[in-house]
């Protein structure tokens, strides 16, 4: 079996999703651009940009349709400006030190795809020979068919156009578990011989780690929503966290998140999912093995859902209340190398406290190095103790900066849903 390893920059990168429409009253990459400076500021590391191509424009879905219905791979869609504005904006970001991933939508396309002009047996077709959504609800996309092996070829081509022309850094490949995993082991090895990419997964199927090297951890984020309405506790967080390492291969690489572009807009942004612990659980997000992911306006902080299919904008106010909470952490998982993800010099024990009911504790290691991580996921100020010895020594807090020795003295106040995080 071909095995693949990540590009390096992946264990201690983080990812920034824009969703270009809703990011500016003009929806394009130029006033995209604009945030770039602030977003490097934060700490940002990689952006990934939601499906930058045409929207088909049959059985579309609202009046300015769903950005995975896709009419041409290799387009640029007209509402975010020219192909060269990409092009510039790539570099830009690459300037900055900054990584670019897009979104491939490889399971479907829209029903007007040039596709369905030149090459019809692209498509998999009902019992009357006429193509067909993938499942009857997503009526706006038609199914491609994978048994077809010219579409493989084709679509690896349209893929390599963006890496070649543009120099991207990687893909978030939507819905990556309808599309045969045997598909993506040979996207990956052919797009291997024009770039090292980064190869994130929308799934949580751990066989496609095979192919990828990033997943995705909606049965982790369904657990902080069960927390906040108060259906599981914290040892249902600690259930999935374990589920997860017996499943995914050693040293696999997984994203967390409070909020994508589809809970936002579907569900709700994070306070209506997750209420006062969403600050604790985004904390959360960026200190355990993982890729802290981070949605469009989440920095303002933004509690409105975006409409998925209109015009929508995020309503900056030019006040970015949490830009500097986000800092504070993507700056620790960028640069403290016990926060690397899948890295096994990186080790992750859970601390016991004088309030396991309410707190939720750990410290990652990586040789002398390490991060402590206190949650108070409750509703009360708690005065507690540290019970384990592995907690030994002067830590730092990274948001306020002062020193604490927790050699002898193990015990702290912490505020109701609040966190601490020091770093040694």
């Amino acid at each position: 079996m071909h095995h693949f390893t990540p590009v390096d920059w992946a264990h201690h990168t983080n990812i920034y999703e824009v969703n270009i429409r809703q990011y500016s009253p003009e929806g394009t990459l130029n006033a995209f651009a604009t945030h770039l400076p602030r977003l490097k500021d934060m700490g940002v590391h990689t952006i990934w940009f939601m499906p930058l191509q045409p929207i088909g424009k049959l059985h579309r879905k609202g009046i300015l349709g769903s950005y995975y219905s896709i009419s041409d791979y290799i387009s640029l869609n007209p509402e975010y400006g020219a192909l060269d504005d990409f092009r510039v904006l790539v570099n830009k970001a690459h300037s900055f030190g900054m990584k670019v991933i897009i979104d491939w939508v490889a399971n479907h396309t829209s029903w007007d795809h040039v596709w369905t002009q030149t090459y019809p047996d692209f498509f998999s077709k009902n019992e009357y020979g006429n193509f067909r959504p993938p499942y009857p609800d997503w009526s706006d996309v038609i199914h491609l068919n994978y048994e077809n092996r010219e579409l493989w070829q084709a679509m690896v081509s349209d893929m390599k156009f963006w890496v070649s022309n543009f120099n991207i850094d990687g893909f978030r490949c939507d819905m990556a578990h309808l599309v045969p995993l045997e598909f993506w082991k040979y996207a990956r090895m052919e797009l291997d011989k024009v770039k090292k990419l980064f190869w994130l997964a929308e799934t949580e199927d751990a066989h496609y780690h095979q192919a990828f090297d990033a997943s995705y951890t909606w049965e982790f984020l369904h657990s902080m929503e069960a927390y906040w309405k108060r259906e599981t506790g914290i040892y249902g967080l600690k259930d999935v966290l374990q589920r997860y390492n017996n499943a995914f291969p050693k040293n696999s690489l997984r994203i967390f998140f409070t909020s994508n572009h589809d809970e936002n807009s579907h569900s709700g942004s994070e306070y209506e999912r997750m209420g006062q612990a969403a600050k604790a659980f985004a904390v959360f997000c960026a200190t355990w093995n993982g890729i802290p992911l981070i949605y469009s306006g989440q920095e303002l902080p933004n509690s409105q859902r975006l409409q998925f299919f209109e015009k929508d904008p995020i309503q900056w106010t030019g006040n970015f209340g949490l830009h500097n909470f986000y800092r504070t952490l993507l700056d620790l998982h960028s640069n403290h190398p016990a926060l690397r993800a899948g890295d096994e010099n990186v080790k992750t024990y859970l601390i016991s406290t004088s309030e396991n009911e309410h707190i939720f504790s750990y410290v990652r290691k990586n040789g002398e190095r390490e991060v402590l991580v206190i949650l108070n996921l409750s509703v009360n100020d708690l005065h507690f103790e540290i019970r384990d010895e592995m907690v030994s020594g002067i830590y730092r807090d990274i948001f306020s900066g002062e020193t604490i020795d927790l050699s002898a003295k193990k015990s702290l106040d912490i505020h109701a849903w609040g966190y601490l995080v020091y770093e040694k």
